[in-house]
């Protein structure tokens, strides 16, 4: 059995929380599937957390890619990646970013951070215009991704190809501040799994390591609300 680990933004209290479940459940291998420490208090700390695990398999997502090359993200977002590389320190933010872009997970299933177009580019619960662009060429029978935060499977809208998003563990989108992951069972099965912690502690823990950095806010929001932005 497989933990499906995405979007975690180095909030270390919740990969704990996800990690002591993943325990109990008996996994026994773990996909860790990018934006690890980008936008989070503990960067480093979770990381080395996830590097301790003995049977992961790992993809890079935009954070680590936009870590690495800050002039390739956003602008408002140029700040947060200059702190995370800081705390990272070059070496290991230049090991992040060499990690290839995707993976088999085998029996059919392929895992990428955002999609097989782009890694800020994903797919989402209900099937939008782009999603036949997103899936041209794609020869899998079931694609696991993240990127949007928001946890569900589907079948896409093109080529009935099977589409799940583990969730955020770090950083629900969907107003539940419970840790989100997946299992991916040995028969195939995927199950969802929702883990509660002292969410409160994370935005208190990001003002006490970074005081009133002007990137804070965005941050701040997500991680107090669970949301992308206001209602």
């Amino acid at each position: 059995m497989q933990a499906l680990i995405y979007d975690v933004h180095g909030n270390l209290l919740a990969l704990d929380a996800v990690l002591a479940d993943a325990a109990e459940q008996g996994v026994e291998t773990y996909l860790v599937g990018g934006d690890v420490a980008l936008f989070g208090p503990w960067p480093e700390a979770t990381v080395a957390r996830l590097q301790g695990l003995e049977r992961a398999t790992w993809i890079r997502g935009n954070g680590e890619r936009w870590t690495a090359d800050p002039d390739a993200a956003p602008e408002p977002v140029r700040p947060a990646t200059a702190a995370a590389r800081e705390a990272l320190g070059a070496e290991l933010v230049d090991e992040l970013n060499a990690l290839p872009q995707s993976a088999s997970l085998g029996d059919g299933t392929r895992a990428w951070h955002g999609s097989p177009v782009s890694d800020v580019r994903s797919f989402m619960p209900e099937p939008a215009d782009d999603e036949a662009e997103l899936l041209d060429g794609v020869t899998d029978r079931r694609l696991i991704f993240g990127h949007t935060h928001l946890p569900f499977a589907r079948t896409s809208s093109v080529g009935q190809i099977e589409l799940v998003n583990p969730g955020s563990v770090g950083m629900p989108f969907d107003g539940d501040h419970r840790a989100a992951y997946a299992l991916l069972h040995d028969d195939g099965r995927i199950e969802h799994r929702r883990i509660g912690y002292d969410h409160a502690a994370v935005p208190a823990a990001l003002r006490e390591r970074y005081g009133d950095a002007g990137w804070l806010a965005g941050p701040l929001h997500r991680f107090t609300h669970a949301r992308l932005e206001s209602a």
